[in-house]
């Protein structure tokens, strides 16, 4: 029974003199300072400062102008169409023919009417009958001198008796008779006279109806070719032929559209147009006069359009729905590459800021609604910097206010670093991001894991 009491006694303290020596152990541990973390590493972009150009987009469509719907001006049956659609086309170059025999024979009408009214205009110019009153009134007043001499004559004879009273009476009526017949001569020449020159004028109007006849014919003829207006690309034949065209109306028989220069049309907000105001020269005509080309074209696959553009044209008002203003631009288009319809983008400078202050947008991070950047100060220690921002500028931001040019930026490790915190400083690079980055995510438990440290110590 003792020996049974002693053995159990004896484990008893071997057990307390282990647990002593781990005790103790572990106290010294305790006592033993863990090294601290090594400052975590992020890369730097410095301030720059220098003049910048802000570039807008502008949604765009492009137009053929002029465009042109080519049309039956005059009815006949389409005889030929003279033109492969599609292809381009000059001015003045016949597309179609209609049957034409119809207005030649018009145009036979109309000369021989304008011979007949110069015959008619010679016979009215003709004098002769003119002359005819002319020599009767000559004959009448003839005939009144005679009659007032006989009765200059006879009066002081039949006064003295000489002859009978008689012969004086008779000499008088013939006077009054040879007056009444100068008289009626006079209104015959007048007559005459006012008959030609109402003829003149009705044969002289004839002609000229004749002459208007013949050019009406003429253009009818004309119009039976039926030419290109402008010269530009020409697309699908509406009416084949065989068919009547322009019986009722003008019958639409194919378009034209201009495609080299290419119009282009976009609108410009407000505050973008106040900006470009300063650079737009116009002319007289409201037409834009600067021949210098600095418009570029982004077409829908977004790849740039070789040839540059410019500004021909800025409309009357602004949209009150939109706040926006139409403009038009123009592009060279040699090699017709672009057609009308087309969607596209036109950018161009709208402004230049000089010696802004820029940062990388990857620096800037939003905290409760305000801009901040992290900067890297003196002793390589992290301080926070709320920034006000303006335009953007590819990857960067104009910033007005909160950094200056110089200063050094965090754009990757900001997730690992708080405002006092030393950091290790790498400056960045034009390479891919490095793949220390993505571990970054592991010094982030680092700090957590120091308290419980301390907290273990202070209360040791």
């Amino acid at each position: 029974m003792n020996h049974r009491i002693w053995t159990a006694m004896t484990w008893t303290g071997l057990g307390l003199i282990l647990f002593g020596g781990v005790a103790c152990e572990q106290g010294k541990a305790k006592d033993v300072k863990a090294p601290p973390p090594p400052p975590p590493a992020v890369v730097v972009a410095q301030v720059e400062q220098r003049t910048v150009a802000i570039v807008r987009d502008f949604v765009a469509r492009t137009e053929g102008i002029p465009t042109v719907d080519v049309r039956a001006r005059v009815a006949g049956v389409l005889e030929q169409a003279l033109y492969s659609e599609g292809s381009e086309v000059k001015q003045g170059q016949v597309l179609f023919r209609l049957q034409k025999d119809e207005y030649a024979a018009s145009l036979d009408t109309a000369k021989a009417q304008l011979a007949k009214a110069q015959a008619d205009l010679t016979r009215a110019k003709d004098a002769s009958v003119v002359a005819n009153a002319q020599a009767q009134l000559d004959q009448r007043k003839a005939d009144l001198d005679k009659s007032q001499k006989d009765v200059a004559r006879y009066l002081p004879l039949a006064q003295a008796r000489a002859i009978p009273q008689q012969d004086l009476d008779t000499a008088q009526s013939q006077e009054k008779v040879a007056l009444a017949g100068v008289e009626a001569a006079k209104a015959y020449l007048r007559d005459v006279e006012l008959a030609q020159r109402t003829q003149i004028q009705l044969a002289e109007a004839a002609v000229e109806a004749a002459k208007a006849a013949i050019t009406q014919a003429q253009l009818n003829l004309g119009y039976t070719n039926i030419t290109a207006p402008i010269t530009g690309i020409i697309g699908k034949i509406q009416v084949d032929p065989g068919n009547l065209v322009g019986k009722n109306e003008p019958t639409l028989l194919a378009t034209i559209s201009t495609v080299d220069p290419i119009s282009v049309e976009f609108s410009v907000a407000e505050a973008d147009y106040l900006k470009l105001s300063s650079q737009i020269k116009l002319d007289e005509q409201g037409k834009g006069k600067d021949k210098e080309a600095r418009l570029e074209l982004y077409l829908a696959d977004n790849s740039l359009f070789p040839q540059k553009g410019r500004l021909i044209f800025i409309g009357r008002a602004f949209d009150a729905k939109t706040g926006t203003i139409p403009i038009q631009a123009e592009f060279p288009n040699p090699s017709r590459m672009v057609r009308p319809g087309q969607f596209a983008r036109v950018r161009g400078v709208v402004d230049r800021r000089q010696d802004a202050i820029l940062v990388p947008q990857m620096a800037v991070q939003e905290q409760q609604g305000a801009k901040i950047v992290y900067v890297v100060e003196a002793e390589e220690k992290v301080a926070l910097r709320p920034v006000t921002l303006d335009e953007r500028v590819g990857d960067l931001f104009i910033v007005t206010k909160g950094l200056k040019a110089g200063e050094r930026v965090i754009v990757d490790g900001v997730q690992k670093v708080r405002p006092g915190m030393e950091v290790r400083v790498e400056q960045k690079s034009s390479a891919p991001a490095s793949p220390a980055a993505p571990p970054a995510t592991t010094p982030e438990k680092a700090p957590p894991s120091k308290t419980p440290a301390g907290k273990a110590k202070s209360g040791a």
